[in-house]
């Protein structure tokens, strides 16, 4: 796997990649707009030089970001699912801009109007956002989530429905966030489990369509249903199940980016642990 980490663009989406030096790492997450807000205005010319140069410069090979937290291509309320749908649609633009694999994506919360409704407004809405920028490259990363409130994307099968209905499989793809997945009652901390989770996501979903992994341990317990991030091996996942996942040739390609708590001192202390574990 191709280890990284979400790293700050505090000063600029350029910052990124000067970060991802100081890490040593070739693959980042970023977010290309402040993460709590709808709007933020357009790259200017010069900083998208920047990344450029800077990019090349400390060997940034994969590269993600993550759509703000505002967004949800579910909401019930259309005002609402209309101002998400602009934003997405702002973010894959930039993605393109910046030459990114994709944009990570919290596909939404149904606010108990039914998971079945939820995931075709889900559905419509990426079909809408795809007709409105058709030459795309940068791909909507659907991502594994924890499952909290009414939140959709805790099973496996609503990834897989998502993909069905948008009806754009080369549009789409997934990041698996490995804290979500526990979150979410899929137990890969043993030999046996982590077979049976991952071999229950390549039957329904297919592995070939991850293209991240969030490498987060948990605070919380198997089937929780809520979102806490630990330290690598600190938590209820425990190292072991990292030193699979790290080493599966399936995802040697792959970006396998740290969401542990703490700054660049700490995900360095994180990288560490991974790195041991490839012995």
């Amino acid at each position: 796997m191709i280890l990284g980490a979400h790293v700050s663009t505090a000063g600029g989406v350029s910052k990124g990649p000067q970060n991802a030096k100081l890490l040593g790492v070739p693959a980042i997450q970023i977010f290309s707009k402040n993460q709590h807000q709808w709007n933020a205005p357009p790259f200017s010319d010069s900083e998208l030089e920047k990344w450029e140069k800077f990019r090349a410069e400390c060997g940034v090979t994969h590269a993600v970001s993550h759509a703000a937290y505002l967004i949800n291509l579910c909401a019930p309320v259309e005002e609402n699912r209309e101002k998400s749908k602009r934003a997405y649609l702002d973010e894959l633009i930039r993605g393109d801009q910046l030459g990114l694999i994709g944009v990570v994506l919290h596909p939404g919360s149904h606010l108990e109007t039914g998971e079945k409704e939820g995931l075709q407004r889900i559905a419509d809405s990426l079909k809408e956002i795809f007709d409105k920028h058709p030459d795309g490259k940068s791909k909507c990363l659907l991502e594994v989530t924890a499952g909290q409130g009414s939140h959709l994307g805790y099973k496996f099968e609503h990834i897989a429905e998502m993909i069905h209905l948008t009806n754009a499989p080369d549009r789409i793809a997934v990041c698996i966030d490995t804290c979500h997945i526990h979150a979410a009652g899929y137990d890969w901390t043993s030999d046996r489990g982590y077979e049976e989770v991952f071999g229950a996501f390549d039957k329904i979903v297919g592995c070939d369509k991850i293209a991240c992994f969030h490498l987060n341990d948990t605070k919380k317990k198997l089937g929780s249903r809520v979102d806490r991030h630990e330290d690598i091996g600190k938590g209820e996942i425990g190292a072991h199940p990292f030193k699979r996942l790290i080493e599966d040739p399936r995802f040697k390609d792959v970006p396998g980016l740290l969401e542990t708590p703490g700054e660049l001192e700490d995900y360095a202390r994180n990288l560490a642990v991974l790195k041991d574990l490839l012995g």
